[in-house]
């Protein structure tokens, strides 16, 4: 069966004063039906260009090639108009900080009914303003907000932080998408808040069928929700493959790097942790190598001398590295 989202070496360039600056370069990955890709990286490695990417949300600066074929159509060579009926129906996105993503000034309820008026296509008036907000009411429902009729009257700094992150997920399933984008959704949570939100996306994932672009820098909590990994760094893929494979039997030195620098209950209080050393590079001096070479205590001079290509280095788990022969620590 065909993947569901099949993304081919995507690339993703800004024009600035100081030139073209390459955010995302040869990204490829692909979701299934039903399947979750945990999409994971620190702040600046490219995971919410990506995603904004898929959706055709980024802004006019912006230089997109390659290929995003969802359903058999790609998204790249759609026009404007074929993408909006995708936006919201097909693919879903729950974008970060609700509280700055939701209107102010807006009811909750009318701002997940607007969803829904959005998406009246197939015989425009068919959809009134009082079912609208009907189906909006089920929707806070649906994801677990307690009074829903009287809640969907609230304004978001009527709700707590949580609440806000359950009416941003509930405007995204409102319409029944096939894929949903979930960028960063627990970030700023408490840890309790926290796994209510990952139980919810469990529910409605099972409930509804969904596929599932699970973004976070988070690797905990990455692990507890996705099938398969893609560890993104410096605006390119490092490594990707199944949760037990990325996790149990990490290939590329950054992720490893990133698993050994977690505290864990067998840890070692008195020796202090693992850290990488280095900072992340520029995205406007990028060298013609590997991103990651100049903080790799492996590199040969290969590394630095040509983008190293994602290869399997076992069935279904591939990495983008020239030392993977190496001993790791």
């Amino acid at each position: 069966m065909p993947d569901l989202l099949s993304v081919e070496n995507l690339r993703v360039e800004f024009a600035t004063p100081q030139g073209s600056v390459c955010a995302v370069r040869d990204v490829s990955l692909g979701i299934g039906q039903r399947e979750v890709l945990g999409l994971v990286g620190e702040s600046g490695s490219g995971k919410s260009v990506t995603s904004l990417a898929i959706l055709r949300l980024l802004p006019p600066q912006a230089s997109v090639s390659g290929k995003i074929v969802f359903e058999r159509q790609n998204l790249l060579g759609l026009t404007e108009t074929a993408m909006r009926s995708i936006r919201g129906s097909g693919i879903s996105m729950i974008f970060q900080e609700p509280m700055t993503a939701l209107n102010p000034v807006m009811r909750v309820g009318d701002q997940v009914a607007e969803a829904v008026l959005a998406h009246d296509d197939s015989a425009p008036g068919r959809i009134t303003r009082q079912h609208a907000w009907q189906r909006a009411v089920e929707a806070l429902r649906t994801v677990a907000i307690a009074n829903a009729e009287r809640r969907a009257r609230d304004y978001p700094h009527q709700l707590s932080g949580g609440q806000r992150q359950r009416v941003m997920i509930a405007m995204a399933i409102v319409n029944r998408p096939r894929l949903l984008i979930a960028d960063e959704p627990t970030t700023a949570l408490d840890v309790t808040i926290q796994a209510q939100v990952l139980d919810l996306l469990n529910d409605l994932r099972e409930k509804f069928a969904l596929a599932m672009l699970f973004v976070s820098h988070d690797l905990a909590v990455v692990s507890q929700v996705s099938d398969r990994i893609a560890v993104m760094y410096a605006g390119s893929l490092v490594e990707a493959g199944a949760a037990d494979q990325v996790f149990g039997q990490p290939m590329h030195p950054y992720t490893r790097g990133l698993l050994q620098s977690l505290p864990t209950l067998h840890s070692d209080r008195s020796q202090p942790l693992h850290t990488i050393e280095g900072a992340v590079p520029s995205l406007t001096a990028l060298s013609a190598g590997c991103s990651f070479e100049p903080r790799c205590g492996f590199r040969i001079e290969p590394c630095a001398e040509s983008f190293p290509p994602l290869v399997e280095v076992a069935p279904g788990h591939m990495a983008r590295c020239p030392v993977l022969g190496a001993e790791l620590p």
